[in-house]
């Protein structure tokens, strides 16, 4: 009886890196491919070629043809929730219903920007945009690696209920001429309602006749806005199906659209669609995103690296490392299937990292020669529009540098110097750093992340795992729960005088 695609992976024994080169001439054109301006290669990590077709065999046993078909149909593929996922909708792929609804949602989106635009809020100089998660994760982003010089707004993102977060946050921005966008997709959640709340009482504070007046809502419950007090023409909506993590498609980043421009938010999104092209259309043997969840599956089945560092060789990336975490810790960490049953084998692995070159001061001293098993991406822009480029160079350099030492090691006599090597990692290089290739990136990771679900057999759309922590949260604040409590948060609450 022939062995299944999970048996034959999980029995398949691995050749160190440089043998993989050796053997297999054709490595680089395998595992290396390149579509809208951005080159991936996975040929230093140990996915080969029998990996690779059983892999795909995967694939085809875990009917992810099919399941990748129903995420562009608009069909149910959040079982739990009974729900589609509706992001690919926003930019053009889904059912006809989501997509023409979304399109009409963003020609409200434009009619508004446009209205700010043109006065209709008075002198408008700057952006207070509150949300948290997915609420503040994605725009944040898009403004950060986006900005350059072309930011036609002061714009600050709050997420944190802290205190010092807000004051932070309000800083930099003067009242009377500034905007505040209030994001969150049920218009219930606790951190962004006191944030809100807060921003309120300081335009108040700061002589603004109709703080009201100054404030756009985002969500998917128009009916939680508007008793909220926001006026219906200021109230954008997205659909229930689009989660969170997956929303800065849609009108969570009018902040972005505001800042960067109109243009720039239509290039994300076509950006975002040729990558979504590319997955669904292509085979499995050339896909992209789904060739890169076989090369994070290889990592966390065959080598048991349960830790994924993600290092962008480029200051404008910064905040891609926060972004993924939500992405894919909150999508894949998952310990049951969708099916509701014990799940056998590792699921998503801890996203971590930071921006090179300061991270290889930092923390590569563990990848190198540490104990534990990392997945390592590297990302790197080939293009800039410094007036250093000899800086660039020396970064470029650095990232190229940094994945081959992982690869080849260094033996000697000294044990204190030697490095073991045959340490995987994988590289995406962008020609540019611009909002249609930044749409195509994160799209991939959205499909990849996806894809890694599907295999796994797990729902990458639910996140009940936040849950519980929240609502006993809110039971202590309402006072609540107490009884409960064990002795350790019972004595914690105590020393801080709660």
């Amino acid at each position: 009886m022939p062995k299944d695609a999970w048996n034959r992976i999980d029995e398949h024994e691995l050749k160190p890196l440089t043998s993989l080169f050796a053997e297999e001439p054709d490595r680089l054109g395998q595992l290396s491919k390149t579509i809208a301006g951005i080159h991936f290669d996975w040929s230093k990590t140990h996915l080969d070629g029998e990996l690779l077709e059983a892999f795909v065999t995967l694939a085809d046993e875990k009917n992810f043809a099919a399941a990748r078909e129903a995420l562009f149909a608009g069909e149910v593929v959040n079982q739990t929730e009974d729900r589609s996922a509706d992001h690919p909708a926003e930019r053009g792929s889904g059912s006809p219903d989501a997509v023409e609804l979304a399109g009409s949602r963003r020609i409200r989106m434009r009619a508004l920007i446009d209205a700010i635009e043109a006065g209709a809020f008075g002198d408008v100089t700057g952006v207070l945009h509150i949300g948290i998660g997915g609420s503040a994760l994605g725009p944040h982003l898009l403004v950060d690696a986006l900005a350059d010089d072309r930011l036609r707004l002061d714009v600050s993102f709050l997420s944190n209920i802290d205190p010092h977060a807000f004051d932070d946050a309000v800083s930099v921005l003067d009242p009377a001429t500034t905007l505040v966008v209030a994001v969150s997709k049920t218009f219930t959640t606790t951190e962004t309602i006191a944030n809100l709340d807060a921003a309120i009482a300081w335009l108040r504070e700061a002589g603004v006749a109709d703080p009201y007046g100054r404030v756009i809502a985002v969500t998917a419950s128009q009916e939680a806005a508007l008793e909220a007090g926001i006026d219906d023409s200021r109230i954008l909506q997205f659909s229930e199906g689009v989660g969170g993590r997956y929303s800065l498609w849609s009108a969570v980043s009018v902040t972005a659209a505001l800042a960067l421009g109109w243009d720039a938010f239509e290039e994300l999104l076509e950006g975002a669609a040729e990558m979504d092209r590319h997955f669904r259309f292509t085979e499995s043997g050339q896909n992209i995103p789904l060739i890169a969840a076989f090369a994070d599956l290889t990592a966390t089945q065959k080598l048991e690296a349960q830790s994924r560092g993600v290092f962008p060789y480029d200051e404008r990336l910064r905040l891609l490392v926060p972004y993924l975490q939500q992405l894919e810790m909150e999508s894949n960490g998952k310990s049951v299937t969708a099916a509701g049953k014990p799940v056998d084998r590792p699921t998503a692995p801890v996203t971590w990292g930071g921006v090179g070159t300061d991270v290889q001061h930092a923390v590569f001293q563990l990848l190198h020669q540490g104990t534990v098993a990392v997945q390592v991406e590297f990302l790197a822009v080939v293009e800039t529009d410094s007036n250093l480029p000899a800086h660039h160079r020396q970064l470029l350099l650095n990232a190229f540098a940094q994945g081959a030492a992982l690869m080849r090691g260094c033996k000697g006599g000294d044990p204190y110097r030697s490095e073991e090597g045959n340490r995987p990692s994988s590289t995406i290089l962008l020609d540019r750093l611009d909002a249609r290739t930044l749409g195509a990136l994160v799209a991939f990771y959205e499909h990849r992340t996806f894809a890694k679900a599907v295999l796994l057999g797990i729902n990458p759309f639910d996140q009940f795992g936040v849950e519980l922590g929240k609502e006993i949260a809110r039971q202590l604040a309402e006072g609540e729960g107490g009884d409960d409590l064990d002795p350790s948060t019972r004595d914690l609450m105590e020393r801080a005088k709660l």
